[in-house]
């Protein structure tokens, strides 16, 4: 386990307002329904009632598969929209002011696959920066340096399908970083990794805390990642579960596997 991350630096001051609040969310999902028909759709609640208020420099959120985790954090940049209550992320309600909110909030994937869509690691760093630096060397220059902070400069010119998953996440990486969030929200980023790109890539988020000062907020299933936070939520069966520091938080999610596990023998 790793030491919590310390207090971020200047390098990137926040707002008086920062924080990322969860008010009274749902999101409901229509599915086909067996029993009715082909044109009906039932609907499936994927989060209820959750609320909370993030304002810590790390937060991690862990549940099992399905709980409704990778759909709490896409809800922070407008990727799927509530259909109860509201986000707001610094001041900004994603449901009216989209568009601002994602400049301020990057989001990598689980699969680094889904967002390269490039040939070489710096021409798809270069495609993130199109839109905010027009000037191609300068766009150039900066995408070089995005990827010498993440370590993987010597990988520029190398196509993306000769990189290990451990150096396409840190490409990835690499893209959202590249304009600069405020906030980094990451959804399961260890699961394709072996041990050593794991730990590589806690301490660049590390890092990334302390120097630039971004917030993160990950999503993850390793219990030890769960710990690099101030603060952890525990999302099961579509609610808020438990919300608090990491160690009481993953004690609670052993406490709820361990009672599923039971209720599973059913009578000794």
């Amino acid at each position: 386990m790793t030491t919590p991350h310390p207090q971020p630096a200047d390098a990137h001051p926040q707002p008086a307002d920062a924080a990322i609040v969860f008010d009274r969310v749902g999101v409901h999902v229509l599915e086909p329904s067996s029993d009715r028909r082909p044109d009906e759709a039932a609907r499936r609640t994927v989060l209820t009632d959750v609320t909370c208020t993030l304002t810590e420099p790390t937060v991690t959120v862990i549940g099992a598969n399905g709980s409704g985790k990778s759909t709490l954090l896409q809800l922070i940049n407008g990727l799927i929209p509530a259909d109860e209550g509201r986000v707001v992320v610094d001041g900004l309600d994603v449901a009216d002011r989209g568009r601002a909110v994602r400049r301020r909030v990057g989001f990598v994937f689980t699969d680094p696959a889904a967002q390269l869509v490039m040939p070489t690691p710096l021409e798809d760093v270069e495609l993130s920066l199109k839109r905010l630096v027009r000037d191609r060397r300068e766009r150039r220059s900066r995408a070089l340096a995005v990827l010498d902070e993440l370590g993987v400069a010597d990988l520029a010119q190398r196509s993306v399908y000769e990189l290990s998953g451990g150096q396409r996440q840190l490409v990835a990486l690499a893209t959202v970083l590249a304009v600069d969030p405020a906030v980094l929200v990451l959804d399961e980023p260890t699961t394709l990794l072996d041990l050593a790109n794991r730990e590589k890539l806690r301490g660049v988020l590390a890092d990334l805390v302390t120097r630039r000062g971004v917030r993160t907020l990950l999503s993850t299933h390793d219990l030890d990642v769960a710990h690099d936070a101030q603060r952890t939520l525990l999302i099961h069966e579509g609610r808020l579960h438990a919300d608090g520091a990491p160690a009481d938080v993953v004690a609670a999610y052993r406490a709820v596997v361990a009672e599923e596990s039971r209720a599973a023998q059913g009578p000794e």
